[in-house]
């Protein structure tokens, strides 16, 4: 650096010369020695010229370091303006930080080439908007799916807007069927929407085929249960009508296979109509219900001891169609009463217990419960274990609560009793 001398004795030597020369240069004006007087003014600005070239020293080296941060070239060492031990050793910790600070961004950029080659091999479409749907970042999938847009398509932002599942691209002459999902994030105090988009139109094709194969299977299963006695039996009155047509006991039998085939066509015609049930579920007209109001009607209409009633406040409503939810509970009670009819001490018991994002209905019973095979199939259009039952009843409630936008399940245990679990989204 030109200077070996330590920067506080530097310092120290400076001060000691200002003073020095401030004191004999106002002695010697009060003495009328001029000479003198100039000769300590002009030393007095060569010290001050040397202290500003010391405070000019250290501002470069400040003004190299900046200068080195803002261009990123954080490999630099910074060095001391002075052979002072603690200029060096700051100027060590410096270039210390510098080093510190480089390996942190070489990591930060490792992981973020790490994360974004992760992202760009998985089949997922993920994507980054502002509150404006604007694009800050897409994948590889996302890129191949919506092109290099600059803007969120419109169908996707009014499904995000509706809080719909699953959004419906038109582009082109396909369409795309999109499982959605939204998270908000927050980004240097800014409010962002990460997005990811999963095609499974492909999916929904299976599905749909899948439902449509288990319902030709059961259409076909009893069709057949209802058409092959009716063949049977018709065959049989044609022949017995051919070797006695004039026979009083053919007449007889014959009017008996037709009241046989009568009752199996009525009861194939009932079939028949609960389909169309299932085909025919109105919308929900939502209406707000107060959820105390909703438990007391059930009451009136099962008024048994035995049946439980447990709203945690009268405060709490409810956005739903109340003509079809009745329809649902009356169901569930039903089948509740029905597995425990064999009970000495029958316990049901419905109860509602409010979450920050759903709604959660439980109706128990102690009954007789259900095998696992049973459970498995319940909601199967058409599936019942009873001697009686048409085995639409809890597929409609599954209809029904779907159009309202939330589940069903139900867990059994054989012998012990079941309990059915619906929830819904908190408005």
């Amino acid at each position: 650096m030109g200077l070996m001398k330590t920067y506080g004795y530097y310092l120290m030597l400076h001060i000691l010369g200002l003073t020095g020369l401030i004191t004999a240069g106002v002695l010697a004006m009060l003495h009328g020695l001029w000479f003198c007087t100039i000769i300590c003014g002009l030393l007095l600005v060569g010290i001050c010229y040397s202290l500003y070239r010391i405070q000019i020293r250290q501002t470069e080296t400040m003004y190299r370091l900046v200068e080195c941060m803002k261009q990123n070239d954080l490999g630099q060492r910074v060095c001391a303006p002075f052979a002072d031990p603690q200029m060096q050793k700051l100027a060590e910790d410096l270039s210390q930080a510098l080093k510190n600070l480089r390996t942190r961004i070489v990591d930060e950029e490792v992981k973020h080439q790490y994360y974004e080659m992760l992202l760009n091999k998985v089949d997922t479409a993920v994507l980054v908007t502002d509150r404006s749907n604007r694009m800050e970042w897409m994948n590889k999938a996302a890129r191949e799916l919506l092109g290099h847009c600059a803007h969120l398509p419109e169908e996707i932002s009014t499904a995000i807007q509706e809080n719909q599942q699953v959004a419906h691209l038109q582009k082109g002459n396909a369409t795309f069927d999109l499982s959605l999902s939204v998270t908000h994030i927050q980004l240097q105090g800014r409010t962002c929407r990460l997005i990811s988009l999963k095609n499974i139109h492909g999916a929904l094709e299976y599905k749909e085929m899948e439902a449509w194969q288990k319902l030709i299977r059961v259409l076909t299963h009893e069709i057949m249960n209802s058409i092959t006695p009716i063949i049977s039996l018709a065959d049989t009155l044609n022949e017995r009508s051919q070797e006695h047509p004039n026979d009083a006991r053919t007449h007889t039998y014959i009017q008996q296979g037709l009241q046989v085939i009568y009752r199996r066509g009525k009861g194939l015609l009932e079939f028949v109509e609960n389909y169309r049930k299932l085909t025919r579920i109105s919308a929900p007209m939502k209406t707000e219900i107060p959820l105390e109001q909703f438990l007391s009607d059930l009451q009136r209409l099962y008024p048994e001891l035995e049946v439980q009633y447990k709203c945690p406040s009268s405060q709490l409503t409810w956005y739903a169609d109340r003509t079809q939810m009745e329809q649902v509970f009356i169901n569930l009670l039903k089948n509740a009463r029905e597995a425990c009819a064999h009970r000495s001490h029958p316990d049901i018991r419905i109860q509602v217990e409010p979450h920050a994002q759903e709604l959660i209905f439980e109706i128990s019973d102690n009954g007789e419960g259900m095998l696992p095979e049973v459970t498995e199939r319940i909601f199967v259009p058409f599936f019942t274990t009873k001697n009686n039952g048409s085995g639409i009843g809890l597929t409609l409630c599954k209809q029904i609560i779907s159009l309202h936008g939330g589940q069903i399940s139900v867990q059994s245990t054989a012998g012990k009793g079941s309990c059915f679990r619906l929830s819904f989204p908190a408005v």
